[in-house]
């Protein structure tokens, strides 16, 4: 916006939470504002399950989820939609009979956006999705970093012989030259898998791998300390499956594997990220169907609230024209 000023979310003080609106922290839709810098985007889509479906309710659930959100974020130390235009984009009209078709839907929906000038992050939705918004995110940049939040890995070649669903977006990411192999890691995962050669195959593609125990055992600060280590200044993508969390703060999702983090870890994780290069990000996987008094969707509403922080953080390093886009991470 050319005068420098912001419309924010509706004030709470003047129109009740449950009232008004249903965007996401009931922020402006992007039809409302001159130009935006952040845009929060519904992906509804879950064609590419392969167990319990429902995440294509997703988005709405985590909309009405976030009415609670406030516009100052103590631990992050920023007011996010009063540093960046911050608005909601609405849901992405995608086929639910044809991945192929969707697949190429959003990456064009997505490429689109950035055009306009603006960061996106995504909720979904299926972890399908994740493949479209990385091609994306990649464009102008070269490959480029991820750090994936996730029970699984991801990066299994097929399913009944079908090259794109919910756990094979960065295989074939990967396989499309899109991503950075010397910054690559997940964290958060555990859980039987098929063999030991997922974690062989998953080693070649270039992926670190912290998983939830590691989490628990060397903390938050060495988690977050050994994330920034790996990625640097590379422009980076950070993908949240919200069963990176045990069942116990996320039920509502269609793969839960026990022993997974706290909500209370996963966002200081993500807090620990600020200042980083940060293209774009997504929190996939809610299907509130299985959810209970609104606990995954609480917890996923809190996760893309504080990637839109990370987001507003960098770009008012680049609206003040940071050195080096870094800003130091200090553990409390």
């Amino acid at each position: 916006m050319t005068d420098n000023t912001y419309i924010g979310p509706v004030d709470s003080s003047a129109v009740p939470r449950f009232a008004g609106f249903g965007t996401f922290a009931r922020l402006p839709r992007t039809d409302d504002v001159a130009h935006t810098d952040i845009t929060v985007l519904g992906v509804p889509f879950d064609a590419g399950v392969s167990y319990r479906p429902g995440a294509r309710f997703g988005p709405a659930a985590v909309r009405e989820a976030s009415r609670l959100l406030r516009p100052y974020h103590p631990a992050l130390d920023v007011s996010p939609f009063a540093t960046a235009q911050v608005a909601d984009g609405g849901d992405v009209a995608l086929n639910p009979f044809n991945i192929g078709e969707s697949i190429e839907t959003l990456e064009q929906a997505a490429i689109e956006i950035g055009e306009r000038g603006s960061k996106l992050v995504t909720v979904g939705g299926d972890h399908t999705i994740a493949l479209p918004l990385l091609r994306a995110a990649a464009r102008g940049h070269g490959p480029i970093a991820l750090l994936h939040f996730d029970a699984h890995l991801d990066t299994w070649d097929t399913y009944f012989g079908e090259p794109y669903t919910h756990g094979t977006p960065f295989r074939r990411a990967a396989e499309e030259g899109i991503l950075d192999t010397s910054g690559l890691c997940h964290v958060g995962t555990r859980g039987p898998l098929y063999g030991k050669a997922d974690l062989d195959e998953d080693e070649k593609l270039g992926f670190g791998i912290v998983t939830a125990a590691d989490v628990l055992r060397r903390g938050v600060d060495e988690t977050v300390a050994a994330l920034r280590e790996r990625v640097g200044d590379r422009p980076l993508y950070v993908s949240v499956d919200i069963d990176v969390l045990d069942p116990a703060f996320a039920p509502g999702t269609g793969t839960p594997e026990a022993g997974g983090m706290s909500s209370r870890e996963l966002l200081e994780i993500l807090r620990g990220l600020a200042g980083m290069n940060i293209l774009g990000a997504d929190v996939v996987e809610v299907a509130p169907a299985y959810d209970h008094a609104e606990v995954t969707s609480v917890a996923a509403a809190h996760v893309a609230y504080d990637l839109v922080s990370l987001l507003a953080i960098g770009h008012d390093q680049r609206r003040s024209g940071a050195a080096d886009g870094s800003r130091a991470w200090e553990t409390s």
